[in-house]
């Protein structure tokens, strides 16, 4: 039974239903939403006031069975778990009542009838707001968007059939593809859900439907964020937090933020514009207030590129980068509105923001290159700390060179003019914007080349000073010939740079071996006197050990260059050497006394070099046989 009313409440009803259902502007409000919820004048006078009368009637007793106020067990149990039938009668009952509201308006607004209509259409609202609340509470795991999006992928109005729960060919079908309950049970949830906010909307009573959908649903965000991980924290904080501590956060974002674009945002938008397809506006502005705990998921990669910037910090830049870039394409189409074009602009902030960083840091790099003021040489020639680690750096940098080339395809490092003009030529083997990465690492590279042509310079040893940069190019050779830089830089880069190793090798050969080789007569030449032959081997045999005992502690830590070094040596030095001795020894008798080293000695001599053993003390120079 309907409550009782005062006659000053029945007035004043009367004018709000007045109002509602007769005034422009909410006409105009509801024509917003798409839903013609105003019969036309042909429609009204169909009905007569009996007929009025017998609908709402008929109406009462389906709405009051139903009052959530009521001492009846219908207080607490659901109408859209059980009956289906009554369900869908509950829903007509509705839009008969809300048609008879309207006629009566325009025909009879003084009737009695109208107060309890109202009092009927406050109850059903009431119910149906309740029947709202318990499925999204019950559904916070259920629903299935892949089912959702399977009926309603456009969003568009199904207000027509307002009391369409979903008919039993959808349910067949939905088991039959996955043949899952779950599923089954998913597909009927948010058909009640539309269901409802359909009515709702229709019979004025959308804020009330829009609330507990709101509050709800941002509930279900906010709590599915939480549990990836995603605690918002405050721009001061992650500034004074720990680089371990960031990076333990930098590798939990990349995965959640995947999880959270495609999945949790994704699946929201597609319920939002299910449930509420009957208005654009609607839908949009739940969705932006749903989804706002995005905005801070998203501005976290800015937070973090404006932490301090270091050379090891650049990895994890690129990847947020990556990760970023990778699901911007999903933000776009998932926050398409005006209303959360916020967040499409802060994946944009945040992009920037990081490109910004990672340039930053490239720079700092080079400079950290050219500043490097360590006077200490190392021993032997060997490969240079900076070498290696600038190196390993370059060499990691190319395994992001798809993220890189993002960053820096607008931008070129600042050549400097005083460098070699060998040394300025670009890679060519690639083209758009992998070249701009090349060029980048080309230029570091170079950077460091020169570094070590200054560093050589500190050797007093004009041939060490040569071995040292032989060395160090051929290492740089051997990481670019075993890593994506090869990819990067190309055949050509690497050609023209072994032949400067040949080069330097070539030079050291010269000073180092230059008065070993040049003690012997030219090959060919006149057979000197046993005098002069005493003296030839004498010169030969101090240049030879003096050669020997300098380089003992020098280093060639490249297997291949070290044999090749060996067999250079040898080949211009054992042959001219055995000629020597073969032409002289029968003219000399006490050839054996006097000739400290034959010729197979030498090769012996040869193959203990470059290994760097003096510095242990295991070595020794030549002695006499």
């Amino acid at each position: 039974m309907a409550r009782p009313e005062t006659p000053r409440s029945i007035a004043a009803k009367r004018g709000v239903l007045s109002h509602l259902f007769s005034s422009p502007k909410t006409l105009s409000l509801s024509s917003s939403f798409s839903t013609p919820s105003t019969p036309s004048s042909s429609t009204h006078s169909m009905f007569s006031e009996s007929e009025m009368e017998e609908t709402i009637k008929n109406v009462e007793s389906i709405i009051t069975k139903w009052d959530p106020n009521s001492s009846s067990i219908t207080r607490i149990a659901s109408l859209f778990h059980g009956n289906r039938e009554e369900a869908e009668d509950f829903l007509k009952s509705v839009k008969d009542l809300r048609r008879a509201m309207h006629a009566l308006v325009s025909e009879n607004s003084t009737s009695d009838k109208l107060s309890l209509a109202q009092n009927l259409m406050q109850i059903a609202m009431e119910r149906l707001g309740k029947e709202f609340h318990r499925i999204l509470s019950a559904t916070r795991d259920q629903i299935d968007p892949e089912s959702v999006s399977s009926r309603s992928s456009d969003g568009s109005s199904n207000l027509e059939d307002e009391n369409g729960l979903g008919s039993e060919e959808e349910f067949k079908t939905a088991g039959e593809s996955r043949n899952d309950v779950e599923r089954i049970t998913a597909l009927a949830m948010s058909s009640d859900l539309k269901s409802i906010a359909d009515c709702m909307i229709r019979s004025g009573y959308s804020s009330e439907c829009i609330k507990i959908y709101k509050n709800i649903r941002k509930s279900i965000v906010d709590e599915g964020l939480y549990l990836l991980g995603i605690e918002e924290l405050r721009p001061s904080q992650i500034l004074k937090m720990n680089w371990e501590a960031l990076e333990h956060l930098i590798k939990n974002w990349l995965s959640a933020v995947k999880i959270a674009a495609k999945t949790l945002f994704s699946g929201e938008k597609v319920l939002c514009d299910h449930v509420f397809s009957a208005s654009r506006t609607i839908r949009e502005s739940c969705f932006s207030e749903i989804t706002k705990g995005g905005l801070y998921l998203f501005r976290f990669p800015e937070l973090v590129a404006k932490c301090k910037k270091l050379p090891e910090r650049i990895f994890p830049l690129m990847e947020l980068y990556e990760g970023l870039s990778d699901i911007q394409p999903d933000v776009e189409l998932i926050f398409d509105s005006e209303s959360t074009s916020e967040i499409k602009l802060q994946v944009v902030s945040s992009l920037n923001g990081l490109s910004e960083s990672i340039r930053a840091i490239l720079s700092d790099f080079e400079s950290t290159i050219q500043k490097d003021s360590s006077k200490t040489l190392i021993v032997g020639g060997g490969i240079h700390p900076l070498t290696r680690k600038v190196t390993s750096y370059i060499s990691s940098l190319a395994d992001y060179s798809r993220i890189l080339s993002d960053i820096v395809a607008d931008s070129s490092p600042t050549k400097n003019t005083a460098f070699p003009g060998a040394y300025l030529e670009s890679p060519t083997s690639v083209a758009g914007s992998a070249q701009a990465v090349s060029a980048h690492l080309d230029w570091l590279i170079l950077v460091l080349l020169c570094k070590l042509d200054r560093k050589a310079e500190g050797y007093k040893d004009m041939s060490l000073s040569y071995l040292f940069l032989a060395n160090n190019l051929q290492f740089i050779l051997e990481k670019v010939c075993t890593t994506r830089l090869y990819v990067l830089l190309g055949e050509d880069w690497v050609f023209n740079h072994a032949k400067k190793v040949i080069q330097y090798a070539s030079t050291y050969e010269t000073m180092a071996w230059g008065n070993v080789f040049s003690s012997l007569p030219e090959r060919n030449s006149p057979q000197l006197s046993p005098e002069a032959a005493k003296e030839c081997f004498q010169r030969f045999d101090a240049a030879f050990e003096e050669a020997c005992k300098k380089q003992a502690s020098w280093v060639v830590p490249d297997k291949k260059l070290r044999d090749e070094l060996k067999v250079s040596i040898a080949k211009e030095l054992i042959p001219a050497y055995r000629e020597f001795c073969d032409t002289h020894k029968l003219m000399l008798k006490d050839y054996e006394v006097f000739v400290r080293f034959g010729p197979d000695d030498l090769r012996n001599y040869l193959s203990d070099l470059f290994h760097g053993t003096a510095i242990s003390g295991s070595a020794s120079p030549p002695t006499p046989r």
